[in-house]
């Protein structure tokens, strides 16, 4: 795609080269960062244990979790990859940077396990009756 700003780039839009693109980046997250690999495969079980009980809210509640911390944990990924490109050495700006990227990252995993640790209670109050 051209970039109106920079005057750089392919002419068109292209959706299905975007789709592409994304689905590569998350691929290679999943395939290369457990902390982004272990989430998808977790929230992906409670996804169809919660399809197999038929909960549809309690599938997009854990589906909008798990989205926030897997744009969370891209983002802090992609943040520090930057920081360790830009800069090698031990540098106290760049800690900072990412101390706060993880911060946020951290918040968006606290949300997330909340989320599944009362779905699974749900689930076992179900199992139980």
């Amino acid at each position: 795609m051209r970039n109106k700003f920079l005057g750089q780039g392919e002419e068109g839009y292209h959706p299905i080269r975007k789709i592409q693109v994304c689905l590569s980046g998350l691929r290679y997250a999943i395939r290369y960062d457990f902390s982004v690999a272990y989430k998808v495969y977790l929230s992906l079980v409670m996804l169809l244990t919660c399809f197999f009980f038929r909960q549809w809210i309690d599938s997009l509640l854990i589906m909008a979790a798990t989205g926030l911390v897997l744009i969370a944990e891209l983002f802090n990924s992609a943040i520090e990859a930057l920081c360790d490109f830009i800069e090698t050495n031990e540098n106290e700006k760049i800690k900072i940077i990412k101390d706060i990227s993880a911060a946020a990252t951290g918040i968006s995993v606290l949300i997330w396990v909340v989320v599944l640790g009362i779905e699974l209670t749900n689930f076992w109050k179900i199992l139980n009756i």
